[in-house]
């Protein structure tokens, strides 16, 4: 599989958004220049994201004896999975500073 990242300027057109779902062999992400003008990830109030590999995925859900599907969700166009080019799927690992905890960690599902 072909993947590709398209920078634009303005917005697509639906005519356009449905022939790049078609093409099957090539992986699409489009972003908007203004989307890349500031690195979202870097924001206070954006806690820390790790993409987990199919193996750590694997043991996550052995280690708690869950399915992917009873995690919490992180949709797919979400701008946080957008700039980890997140697919439906994989799982993500959400580090975020607690007061009493000190850190908090959890998994989100990418739908």
């Amino acid at each position: 599989m072909v993947h590709a990242i398209l920078i634009i300027k303005g917005l697509l057109t639906s005519n356009t958004r449905s022939i790049m779902d078609a093409l099957d062999t090539y992986r699409l992400e489009v972003f908007r220049e203004q989307d890349l003008v500031i690195n979202i990830t870097e924001h206070d109030l954006v806690p820390r994201h790790e993409v987990l590999s199919k193996e750590a995925k694997r043991n996550l859900l052995d280690r708690y004896k869950v399915k992917d599907s009873q995690l919490p969700r992180i949709q797919y166009r979400d701008p946080v999975a957008l700039y980890y080019g997140l697919q439906r799927g994989d799982v993500v690992r959400i580090i975020r500073r607690s007061e009493t905890a000190g850190r908090y960690v959890t998994y989100r599902v990418c739908v």
